[in-house]
């Protein structure tokens, strides 16, 4: 959701907040803020906007110097997305200054009790609501920062990652964490608080990830301070070294993220399947699917739980896993699956997908798996994410950093380690033969260079996007593996265009959407040629006889959708259910040049954040 900076050291730590929030406005960008400390006060300045509204902002209102600050990218929960409901938030006394990431679901009652004691608010936030209760309680108890902090801590209800600066203080930071991320940045004589690592990566390689129900006071010149919120235990510092490079976060030479995330995926998909797919010895490594083998092949069904674009890569396993392993799969929104008081036994396996791994609604979803017996099985992208944490076992994707909002090499490579999955499960169950087996492991070994092939169509990709970008609704048809495929087209379309698009699979066109069609209508219709392709081409002739505009995306070489489609975008051939690897590229494409054409902020749409860290 919201995206914490903080820096305590010897450096100006203005340039270092600016860059890092910079880099972490894919996590919110309605508003932003700093407070820098100069040595003597604590200087101020906040914004409604994006982080180039706050730069301008600073420039006129502040002298941006001083060896401390934090700083703040909010996505909006409570209180509209205005200056004064942007963070920084100051407490009533103007000695403790606060960011926040998360809910604080309590607020209310307790703001009415610091109203009673003499407390005035100016923003309809919770997160103002906290510092002046961390400040009541220093006062009222007579306690130091990090005591004050942790005690209102145990008094809240809901979910946080918070830094907190003292100007009694000035050599100090404290930082907390529930449900929402925070990493602790270990350099020489300096530390850098974020809610992910990218803002410090030209600093330092060295990480504390926080866990849940963990503080930590950060002390200029001495070691870092962690405890335990709820029974103030000291833990050691786990210290991480980071993998991630600063090339991996930039652009690359490409006008948006988007673009280059959808351009490196044949590198990410081959990064995913690096040394796992081993298709001369014909073999699958998966340590995590391994070491628990039992728990798979004994489940009497897997559970899927995810979210948005993972949610659809749930779905391309479940016909994956049904066809291969004839096991079971259900495939459930997290958001939905710990509010229906479902049904889960010690039998069952969970599969958890988030590309961040730190998706609050996934993350209960685990815990409530995790509290009726189930084996949870995590996939995620980021290393040392919450659910790669909370879970049993799991997988990394390895597709490496996803800035833009809107997934797409996230979507390509979960499906490609479920599919790796997959076929380790029908090896070992016997539901597949040796021959099979192995071809399959050499066709996904060569789905990197036909990604690399389908990617050259962005220019015939572009020329439709010319044609339908005032379109104002689109309907996606696919059949069987390739109809999640058109619920993730549909999707990428809403998200970065703000163009109302229906996913649909195709058979389900008569039962109500076909009396949408018209002239005005484009409709992309995924028709490879596979066993539903005969019908698939009997519902784009329906379309065409109500004058739809059908964009097609076809298997290479396609005569019978050619001559009847309106447009036509070629992948190569492949395995039936390896094909959503490819057909979902030229849909991305569409998506991408469609929200350029109109000037939308491909990478920050409106209303969007790239982790939902919060219910």
């Amino acid at each position: 959701m919201c995206g914490i900076v903080g820096y305590i050291g010897h450096r100006n730590a203005y340039p270092v907040i600016l860059k890092g929030l910079q880099r972490l406005e894919y996590r919110g960008y309605d508003s932003a803020g700093i407070a820098l400390f100069d040595g003597s006060e604590i200087k101020l300045s906040k914004t409604k906007g994006k982080v180039a509204d706050l730069e301008a902002k600073v420039s006129e209102q502040i002298n941006p110097v001083g060896n401390l600050g934090i700083g703040h990218t909010r996505w909006a929960t409570h209180g509209v997305p205005n200056d004064v409901n942007s963070h920084p938030h100051f407490s009533n006394s103007g000695d403790l200054v606060i960011i926040h990431n998360g809910i604080i679901e309590n607020y209310g009652a307790l703001k009415e009790e610091l109203i009673k004691r003499g407390y005035k608010f100016s923003s309809d936030t919770d997160t103002e609501v906290l510092v002046n209760l961390i400040e009541d309680i220093q006062k009222n108890s007579d306690l130091k920062l990090g005591k004050a902090v942790q005690v209102a801590l145990n008094q809240v209800v809901g979910a946080y990652a918070i830094a907190v600066f003292d100007i009694k203080k000035p050599n100090e930071i404290v930082v907390a964490r529930l449900g929402s991320p925070l990493a602790i940045g270990v350099g020489e004589n300096e530390f850098f608080i974020a809610s992910d690592a990218s803002p410090f990566i030209e600093y330092t390689n060295n990480a504390v990830y926080l866990e849940d129900e963990e503080m930590a006071v950060i002390r200029l010149h001495k070691p870092l301070n962690i405890r335990n919120i709820k029974d103030d235990k000291i833990v050691n510092p786990y210290v991480q070294e980071l993998e991630i490079n600063l090339e991996q976060i930039e652009k690359g030479g490409y006008d948006h993220f988007m673009l280059k995330e959808i351009f490196e995926q044949p590198n990410a998909i081959k990064d995913t399947y690096r040394g796992r797919l081993l298709s001369n010895e014909g073999i699958i490594k998966m340590a995590g699917v391994e070491d628990n083998m039992g728990k798979f092949l004994n489940a009497n069904r897997i559970i899927i739980i995810a979210c948005g674009t993972s949610w659809h890569a749930g779905l391309v396993a479940e016909y994956i896993i049904e066809d291969l392993v004839r096991i079971p799969v259900e495939v459930e929104y997290a958001s939905e699956f710990r509010y229906r008081n479902p049904v889960i036994t010690k039998n069952d396996v969970v599969i958890a997908i988030s590309q961040s791994g730190e998706t609050a609604d996934t993350l209960a979803a685990i815990k409530l798996a995790k509290d009726k017996g189930a084996f949870v099985f995590g996939v995620c992208n980021v290393v040392g994410s919450t659910i790669s944490r909370e879970t049993h076992a799991g997988a990394y994707t390895h597709a490496g950093p996803e800035i833009g909002v809107a997934s797409t090499k996230a979507f390509t490579t979960q499906i490609t380690v479920l599919t790796l999955i997959a076929l380790r499960l029908a090896k070992a169950k016997g539901t597949m033969s040796n021959s099979d087996f192995r071809r399959h492991l050499v066709e996904l070994e060569t789905i990197p260079e036909k990604v690399e092939a389908t990617l050259k169509s962005d220019s015939i990709t572009r020329e439709i996007a010319s044609i339908y970008k005032d379109a104002k609704n689109f309907l996606y048809l696919g059949r069987g593996f390739n109809f999640p495929v058109a619920l993730e087209g549909a999707l990428k379309l809403k998200e970065i265009s703000y163009i109302h698009a229906e996913g649909y699979p195709a058979a389900e066109m008569k039962h109500g959407p076909i009396a949408l069609i018209d002239e005005n209508m484009p409709i992309a219709v995924i028709a490879t040629k596979f066993g539903h392709y005969e019908k698939v081409v009997s519902n784009i002739q329906e379309i065409k006889s109500r004058k739809g505009k059908i964009i097609a995306v076809v298997t290479k070489g396609d005569t019978q959708v050619r001559e009847i489609a309106d447009h036509v975008i070629e992948v190569p051939e492949s395995l039936e259910l390896l094909s959503p690897l490819l057909t979902a590229i030229p849909l991305q494409l569409l998506s991408y040049h469609i929200a350029v054409m109109l000037d939308k902020n491909v990478d920050q749409p409106r209303n969007l954040a790239k982790s939902v860290t919060v219910e």
